[in-house]
């Protein structure tokens, strides 16, 4: 199965923290699901400071990531995580390049 890696900055300790995590694809932005939810430090530090780095594969990039809200792309990027990984259960954060 593919990952992806995000690195954030703690938003208490400011230095960079990299985790792994499945992902999806779709319309050129990066969705990935934390189980935590809101708890999960990863998604406290992007609250805090959205400013990301990824890296998928040999590509990496500078980006933004934010918690989504709409429910159509919370369905959609959930029916995904499931059809790939037979699970979606969490909050979908948004991995997005800065243009």
């Amino acid at each position: 199965m593919p990952f992806l890696y995000l690195t954030t900055k703690g938003w208490k300790s400011g230095k960079d923290h990299e985790i792994e995590i499945w992902y999806v694809e779709l319309d050129g932005r990066y969705y990935i699901v934390s189980e935590g939810r809101e708890k999960s430090h990863w998604v406290q530090n992007i609250k805090h400071n959205p400013v990301i780095s990824v890296r998928v594969g040999k590509e990496s990039f500078e980006g933004r990531g934010r918690i989504v809200t709409e429910q159509d792309l919370i369905s959609k990027a959930k029916d995904m995580m499931n059809q790939a990984y037979k699970w979606s259960d969490g909050l979908v954060v948004e991995l997005a390049r800065v243009a």
